[in-house]
């Protein structure tokens, strides 16, 4: 097939971006704006007149089963153009006529090279990918090595990050290996626009563009919204999926979601172990054993086993989780993958330190507030998952059923405030358990058709789940009579004995939400400079509660429609400018349906309505650069009636300014890094029922940074640095606390001793600075980790 490919108008298409930024008052949006202007004048200055031809082919492994997700690029001395493969491996690409080096990589795999020439070359056929080499894990340096060319998840169907219209960050294996992450708060410290919230240290919570949730948490893009700390050891990767999203994910995730990827059995042998001993008492150990059995079955088994101490007095934690899995090929275009995974964790109950004179208390950081004894976590978690995925020529297919079954609970000493000559602190207890059950089926389906020049690709699927809630909590009486108890502020350690007994508000109750939801989407190449996405979920939100303590039941149905819009112009083939809007909403129940009342029966859900608009740009093999810049509108919020104070209405609202940017890849061969930057200004904009008008949202800073860079000194010795920076911000609403901002290095090396087996010893805090990382109230403040050592050695066979 023949297109022509017209001149751009270089100066009109300047003018028109400069004229767009008048209306833009930030001097980051600005620049934003000149930025983009420059790089369109730049593409449109050398554009001329060509004559295209279709490339096409599909990538399959020694087995012969499609490779979704893998890139494939086309490199000329002048020229470099790239895709990446569908659920079927198939792609396309359109190139000026010549010769071409066809390069194919993919996660797992060995790189494959081909050269061509479109005069001969048009239907490529199958091009075959073998298992990368057993080395692989362990080599030092590579281009892009920390990064991920497609992603899934944002969109439905496989897209390159470079034609999502939406900020998404991605943080895969490997830099998880070299930075020894564990935890979710590990991963984000190196996302921008996200941060770890305290969470009461009995679990994940995160801030994502001021939106704080403890229940956005997907796993392969199912919901995992059980309030736990999440491992790390069997991922390919954590997404980072920014701005609402519900025709992806459903209700929820106002600021934006995090994606596990897990890795699943493949036809492809592994045997890697790492052992990891560090500062405090710090000990884990993962496995990840990949055996195929012939062309077609293959089995995988991830573990970790951990038993830490910590620099805070008196607390650690014991985990251990296991996650085989297995893959059936009956045929080349049918996947059978079947998942458990089993988590057990342990750990004490710590909520960090209390506040004096609206700073963080002036103790040492490892003072620990209550009785450690009568401090405990707990979390035990299994979850089954079963999927299928069938291609019909252009139509694909996929069917996922998941089940999880989660038993969590905690008991802890609260500080409160100290007494005005900082002499004396308040305590008060208090235990709480969860029991919850999720079942949720979710289905999938691509079709890719053309009309014309304009090429569809549709995706339309639906979600079914239910979830059963039990939720029981118990309040601290100190010697049976009093629920608060006063310490001495330099050592509020206590032995007080306490009865755990039910109160007249403690939570008794039990919940069933039953959902459905359908969608559908049209990703529209309508040439190969615009692209449109635009699609629309409707949701059913069924929640019934039973309140066991007064017998009263209470019933809320949501049925809600949240539309999605982009577009996509791609100036030259490696920049894609975008705009965005998307829309997500949030029950009145709230994030774990806990605040269903007769009062929250009656409200509408909030609404988060993000307008947003970016740029992309592979400026090399192996390096992206991304920027954004967005408005984020919760509105819905629930009030107090300024005329009756009985009465709620809904005109709170908060409002969350922004931009991002981020970098990931190779600087150069040598050179890896992975990091960005982000400006935010959140505020409420009118007043909620927790917070006046004006005031800013707790713990969201103006400015962040975070980079990590690794270098390859020489083939076998690699070194890494890495920097965090966060500036001031308040604790919570009432904007009376301040978490004061730090700078914080860390570093490491890394030893190849040889194609097996790898040393690294990572060094955090390197300047051993004193900083406060997060918080859940004005009183529950976390010290960050003073200086401390790891060392790894890796193994892989």
């Amino acid at each position: 097939m023949k297109r022509s490919l017209y001149k751009f108008d270089a100066y009109v298409t300047v003018v028109r971006f400069l004229n767009a930024g008048k209306g833009v008052r930030t001097f980051a949006a600005r620049s934003v704006v000149v930025l983009l202007a420059a790089v369109v004048f730049a593409s449109a200055a050398f554009g001329r007149s060509v004559s295209l031809t279709d490339l096409k082919g599909i990538v399959v492994d020694a087995a012969g089963a499609a490779i979704p997700g893998a890139l494939v690029e086309a490199v000329s001395p002048s020229a470099r153009f790239r895709t990446v493969t569908d659920a079927g491996g198939r792609f396309a690409l359109d190139v000026p006529p010549g010769k071409y080096e066809i390069v194919v990589t993919a996660n797992g795999f060995g790189e494959l090279r081909k050269s061509i020439d479109t005069g001969i070359d048009r239907d490529l056929a199958d091009l075959v990918l073998q298992p990368a080499a057993a080395s692989a894990e362990v080599t030092v340096n590579g281009d892009g090595e920390y990064l991920v060319e497609s992603v899934q998840s944002a969109t439905k169907t496989f897209a390159e990050l470079r034609d999502v219209p939406q900020s998404v960050s991605v943080i895969k294996a490997d830099q998880i290996r070299d930075q020894m992450l564990a935890s979710i708060s590990d991963v984000v410290r190196y996302v921008p626009g996200v941060s770890s919230h305290q969470g009461e240290n009995n679990r994940d919570e995160v801030i994502i563009r001021s939106n704080r949730s403890n229940a956005d948490f997907f796993r392969d893009g199912v919901r995992d919204d059980v309030q736990y700390y999440r491992d790390l050891y069997n991922l390919s990767s954590v997404e980072a999926v920014k701005g609402p999203n519900a025709l992806a994910f459903g209700r929820g995730g106002g600021g934006g979601v995090i994606n596990r990827v897990t890795k699943e059995a493949g036809m492809s042998p592994i045997r890697s172990f790492t052992a990891q001993l560090g500062s405090y008492r710090n000990r884990r150990f993962t496995g990840d054993l990949d055996q195929p059995f012939g062309r077609r079955f293959a089995a995988r088994v991830n573990g970790v086993y951990e038993d830490s101490g910590s620099f805070r007095s008196f607390v650690g934690l014991e985990r251990v989780g296991i996650n085989p899995t297995f893959t059936f090929l009956p045929d080349d275009n049918t996947r059978l993958t079947f998942s458990y995974e089993f988590l057990r964790d342990r750990r004490t109950a710590d909520r960090g330190i209390t506040s004096f004179r609206g700073r963080p208390a002036d103790v040492p950081i490892s003072t620990f507030y209550g009785d450690p004894a009568n401090s405990k976590v707990h979390a035990d978690v299994n979850i089954v998952s079963l999927s299928f995925e069938r291609v019909f020529g252009r139509l694909i297919l996929r069917n996922r059923l998941n089940y999880g079954d989660y038993d969590r609970g905690y008991q802890n000493y609260v500080p409160r405030e100290a007494n005005a000559d900082a002499t004396l602190v308040t305590l008060s207890a208090y235990n709480n358990s969860t029991r919850r059950r999720n079942l949720f089926n979710q289905t999938d389906v691509n079709y890719t058709l053309t009309t014309g020049s304009v090429t569809h690709t549709l995706a339309f699927g639906t979600e079914f789940g239910r979830q059963l809630t039990r939720n029981f909590r118990n309040t601290g009486y100190f010697n049976n009579t009093s629920t608060t108890i006063q310490v001495p502020f330099d050592a509020p350690q206590t032995s007080v004995p306490v009865v755990f007994r039910q109160s007249a508000t403690d939570a008794d109750n039990r919940l069933r939400l039953n959902l459905g939801a359908a969608y559908v989407q049209d990703q529209i190449a309508i040439s190969r400079y615009l692209q449109v996405i635009a699609g629309v979920r409707f949701d059913y939100f069924d929640l019934n509660y039973f309140n066991n303590r007064t017998g009263e039941a209470i019933r809320r149905i949501d049925r809600v429609a949240n539309p999605r819009f982009g577009v996509v112009v791609k100036p030259v083939t490696a920049v894609s400018l975008y705009a965005s809007y998307s829309v997500s909403f949030l029950p009145g129940s709230g994030d774990q349906f806990s605040s269903l009342t007769t009062v929250t029966q009656q409200v509408k859900p909030e609404k988060f309505t993000n307008y947003e608009v970016g740029a992309k740009w592979d400026v090399r093999r192996g390096l992206f650069l991304t920027a954004a810049v967005y408005r984020l509108d919760r509105t819905n919020t629930r009030a107090t009636d300024p005329n009756d104070p009985t009465r709620i209405v809904q005109t709170g609202s908060q409002r969350s300014d922004g931009f991002e940017l981020g970098i990931v890849g190779s600087i150069t061969p040598k050179w890896t890094m992975s990091g960005g930057y982000a400006w935010q200004n959140a505020r409420i904009t009118s007043a909620t029922a927790s917070a006046a008008a004006g005031r800013q949202v707790g713990q969201v800073p103006h400015n962040t940074f975070s980079l990590w860079n690794k270098y390859a000194v020489t083939g076998k010795l690699s070194a890494g640095l890495g920097v965090v920076y966060r500036s001031d911000s308040f604790v919570a609403f009432d904007n009376t606390v301040v978490l004061p901002g730090y700078t914080e290095a860390d570093a490491a090396i890394f030893y190849t001793l040889s194609e097996h087996w790898r040393l690294q010893a990572n060094i955090e805090n390197l300047t051993n600075v004193r900083y406060f990382v997060n918080a859940d109230s004005n009183t529950n403040i976390s010290s960050g980790r003073p200086r401390g050592v790891r060392i790894g050695i890796v193994a892989r066979f």
